[in-house]
């Protein structure tokens, strides 16, 4: 595996290569007053050529920077920026790297005079109450992504779905004589009391969207609290304040079962003492979005750098080295993983979300207090 290029998280980082150097070449003379009229067919010819499109430029021909905002975790973010300098070796990379909700707001903050041109991850949900800040674009892979994975109106795209799983201890489960649960209802059972990991959706966007998914997998928008309650009272007041925790602290057997992320889960693929199952009573397929900032300085390179990383050569790498779900329709999905057409997804609404994330955050935030 390629050696990676270390990256401090907190701060801005920038990558770059140095751009080759080079004459222009030189002006073709131009042709004496005197000269003899061309023939018909070679005027026609010239006319011709003139009409042609331009040829496509080659990948050293792109030149100048480009800045990417990003969450994505240290070494498949890392990956894909190495990838993309080396197919475009004279397009600088500068990189910031912090959380979804600090860089959506960051971007906010920036519309009248935006540094950001490509904001690379993110769930699409959190994209959606931004989206107001993003500038439509029709990357040049769109023909293999679902519409069920993009903007209507093209704000965003989404790169890599990101289905919610059921992680679980399997040492743990048997010690207790546990079945492995197979949909969240199974959660609010009493045997599962004080054994479940789950983070606070104020504090993490895949949280967020893990409670959004269960309110419409358990009764829908406002009959789906009832459920909800029910499993806030069987975490018996542990509550995480971090996501990476969920599944770190099940595989240590801190907790029985965790709410996660598929992407997390597949990363113990290895590790016999753990598990995880899609709830069969509906998950969610929210993807990572990528998508071009309203007014971005360096719009061809931010557009280059979205058709890259919706490419079949990020997306394979993404997928084989780091567990990422491809969004590309005619890429089969890594090891491990389902197929998304044999999961019962629900119709997950990114605008009630976006729109009602205060609201629906609000509401959670009653029960723990109540």
């Amino acid at each position: 595996m390629k050696k990676m290029l270390s990256m401090t998280l907190a701060a801005m980082m920038v990558m770059s290569l140095t751009a080759c150097g080079g004459s222009k070449p030189a002006e073709a003379p131009a042709a004496p007053a005197t000269e003899a009229a061309a023939p018909a067919e070679t005027k026609e010819e010239e006319s011709k050529q003139a009409e042609a499109p331009a040829a496509e430029k080659a990948p050293e021909d792109y030149t100048g920077s480009v800045v990417v905002y990003s969450p994505h975790d240290a070494d498949p973010l890392n990956a894909g920026v190495n990838l993309f300098m080396e197919k475009y070796p004279n397009v600088k990379v500068e990189v910031v790297a912090a959380g979804t909700g600090e860089l959506c707001n960051r971007i906010a903050a920036e519309a009248a005079n935006p540094i950001a041109d490509v904001l690379w991850g993110g769930g699409a949900d959190s994209l959606a109450a931004f989206k107001e800040y993003f500038a439509p674009y029709v990357c040049a892979n769109d023909d293999v992504i679902d519409p069920a994975y993009k903007d209507p109106d093209g704000l965003w795209i989404g790169e890599s779905p990101l289905p919610m799983v059921i992680f679980y201890n399997k040492e743990l489960l048997e010690k207790d004589g546990l079945e492995v649960p197979q949909n969240w209802s199974d959660l609010i059972q009493p045997e599962w009391k004080g054994k479940i990991a789950y983070c606070l959706p104020s504090k993490s966007g895949s949280a967020y969207t893990q409670l959004c998914t269960m309110l419409l997998a358990e009764g829908g928008k406002e009959a789906g609290w009832d459920f909800i309650k029910q499993l806030y009272d069987n975490l018996d007041g542990k509550i995480l304040d971090s996501s990476g925790k969920c599944h770190k602290m099940v595989a240590d057997g801190e907790y029985y079962v965790g709410l996660t992320i598929e992407k997390s889960a597949i990363k113990y693929a290895d590790d016999p003492k753990v598990g995880f199952v899609y709830p069969q009573d509906g998950t969610s397929a929210v993807p990572d979005g990528v998508a071009l900032v309203k007014g971005a300085p360096n719009e061809e390179n931010a557009k280059l750098f979205i058709d890259f990383v919706t490419s079949k050569e990020c997306q394979e790498e993404q997928s084989k080295n780091w567990g990422r779900r491809p969004v590309r329709s005619d890429m089969e999905v890594g090891e491990g993983m389902a197929a998304l057409s044999e999961l019962k997804l629900v119709d997950y609404d990114f605008d009630w979300a976006a729109n009602e994330k205060e609201q629906i955050i609000e509401k959670f935030n009653d029960i723990m207090v109540d």
